[in-house]
């Protein structure tokens, strides 16, 4: 089995949910998200995450800031913006209804 292919095929999308869910709570930190990630048995590296974190950043879900006297390399936190609340939403809609149906078998 080939995990990396399950991980950018399918998995990708939760992470992306669990970003979402836990920006909608307050702030988050790549760090901490990454911790986050790995307690719920995902394996996430840097080199994918904050790619991903500026993917939704871009598309309008997060916006985020950092601390510019600490430097280029300071920690950026990220929240989620209106229209993230309203993905958030359709994302929770959507993983009732799949679990209804996958729960089936």
């Amino acid at each position: 089995m080939d995990l990396k292919l399950i991980n950018r095929e399918i998995l990708l999308s939760f992470w992306k949910v669990h970003v979402l869910h836990h920006a909608a709570e307050g702030e988050v930190i790549g760090q901490w998200m990454l911790k986050e990630l790995a307690h719920h048995g995902y394996e996430v590296s840097p080199g994918t995450l904050y790619p991903l974190l500026k993917r939704m950043e871009k598309n309008g879900w997060l916006t985020s800031k950092a601390d510019a006297a600490r430097g280029p390399k300071a920690p950026r936190s990220y929240t989620i913006t209106k229209e993230g609340r309203a993905v958030l939403k359709i994302v929770r809609k959507q993983l009732r209804e799949l679990g209804v149906e996958v729960g089936k078998h």
